[in-house]
């Protein structure tokens, strides 16, 4: 059994770049879209003094056909996306005739995320656009705080209205 299957939550790095394939063996119907762009992940920690340090991984993202048309139509720099995926590695001779290799996330799906450039929320249906759904909705970031402030501990035990035996 295996499994290649990447999960990212993160910000593009530079606007995608959308390209046409020719027909070819690969693609005998010609014109699949495939859009590229870097997606940055990072982690805050900290380190032994105790100092909060932040580490960045740049990922390589490349999304085929309805994907492609999403990325095309709604994702730019900034964009906070969520992808899930899986790896590929590739290899090319360069000009100067040395192996080179790149490694990739294909993008199986993808979500928006954060707020759209307009300040609306991304959940509605305004503009034409309906959000997909990720297959593992427990993914969704838990770090987002609530809209009403949560009542502290203190202030509930000391209601008067608290009518407990003990």
């Amino acid at each position: 059994m295996a499994l290649n299957k990447v999960m990212l939550i993160g910000n593009v790095g530079k606007d995608p770049e959308v390209r046409y394939l020719e027909s070819g063996p690969q693609n005998p119907s010609g014109n699949a879209k495939v859009a590229s762009f870097t997606l940055a992940t990072s982690e805050r920690f900290r380190d032994r003094n105790g100092e909060v340090r932040e580490n960045t991984e740049w990922h390589n993202i490349v999304a085929w056909r309805s994907s492609a048309d999403v990325v095309e139509k709604y994702v730019k720099k900034g964009t906070q996306l969520y992808i899930e995926g899986k790896l590929r590695t590739r290899s090319w001779v360069d000009q100067t005739g040395n192996k080179r290799y790149t490694t990739e996330v294909v993008a199986d799906s993808l979500q928006l995320l954060g707020r759209r450039p307009d300040g609306s929320a991304e959940g509605g249906q305004q503009g034409g656009y309906q959000q997909q759904r990720p297959a593992y909705p427990q993914a969704q970031p838990q770090y987002q705080q609530s809209a009403a402030p949560a009542q502290s501990a203190p202030e509930a035990m000391d209601a008067p209205e608290d009518d407990l035996p003990f």
